[in-house]
């Protein structure tokens, strides 16, 4: 399965309508399409994207598995296989305690959860697992194709690859700004922090790089936005080659916007700074 070296990561429901558009991802000349938001378990759309397309790899950043069966999850992911192998990569990931109402431990669910798509024949090079600490670092590269960071900065990717290794996959989501305006800039981007400081997966993990609570207030500190997220083409052409530097085999860009809608120009903007 080919990757590439850059891809690019957006909400799943962007592309319900416009599968065609993907066409001009793989066009730009990025390898991969991450679908975040938590792709439902009949993969449709990412089969409508792979339809659409004809070397673009698509990925799912990650499916829930609180939220979808694995029965249902293996058959969609045999489907697509059949039509488009080494075209698909399924991510998995536990999503956010908070939101989830089972007893079950995330890290019990996971291995449980590999264990079926293990008993349904999903092979382990075709699936990557969302993971952070060095636990579920762990569990990607002994039983997965890798790892899928979120929400981490280049700190992260280095500590990642020593826990996982030469060999395991290892592709960090990174969140960029292109919106020249300062003002405009700083309000996408405490627009976007103030969720994710508030989970305590993600503040864990920075915490063991770090940060502090001083960084998490008021939508994140000045060193930790700049660590998490570049703003400009410079800056994330550098960032992006210091994720590579860092480990990083991959390396897929979410885009963010004030609407939260998909930013053609943007995409065309990077594809020709970075592919």
């Amino acid at each position: 399965m080919q990757l590439g070296k850059v891809g690019i990561w957006s909400m799943v429901h962007l592309w319900t309508d416009r599968p065609e558009v993907a066409a001009d991802l793989e066009n730009l000349g990025f390898g991969t399409l991450w679908l975040g938001g938590s792709p439902s378990a009949d993969l449709r759309i990412a089969e409508a994207l792979l339809d659409a397309t004809s070397t673009l790899t698509v990925a799912t950043g990650i499916v829930n598995v609180w939220a979808a069966e694995a029965a249902e999850l293996a058959e969609s992911y045999h489907r697509i296989a059949a039509k488009h192998a080494d075209r698909f990569l399924l991510g998995i990931g536990a999503s956010h305690k908070m939101f989830n109402t089972q007893y079950e431990k995330p890290y019990t669910k996971l291995v449980s959860y590999l264990d079926e798509l293990d008993a349904a024949g999903v092979p382990a090079a075709g699936r990557a697992l969302a993971a952070l600490g060095p636990k579920v670092l762990a569990l990607s590269a002994e039983r997965s194709a890798g790892a899928h960071p979120y929400f981490a900065p280049v700190e992260h990717t280095k500590q990642a690859r020593q826990t996982l290794g030469e060999g395991p996959l290892l592709a960090p989501e990174v969140a960029v700004v292109l919106e020249p305006d300062r003002d405009r800039a700083d309000r996408i981007i405490r627009q976007y922090t103030d969720l994710y400081l508030k989970l305590p997966n993600y503040t864990n993990n920075l915490r063991r790089l770090g940060y502090t609570d001083e960084d998490f207030a008021n939508g994140g500190s000045d060193k930790l936005l700049g660590a998490l997220i570049p703003q400009g083409v410079d800056n994330i052409v550098a960032t992006v080659a210091a994720h590579h530097a860092a480990g990083a085999d991959h390396v897929n860009l979410q885009v963010l916007t004030a609407d939260g809608s998909l930013d053609l120009e943007a995409f065309e903007t990077l594809g020709t700074a970075l592919t």
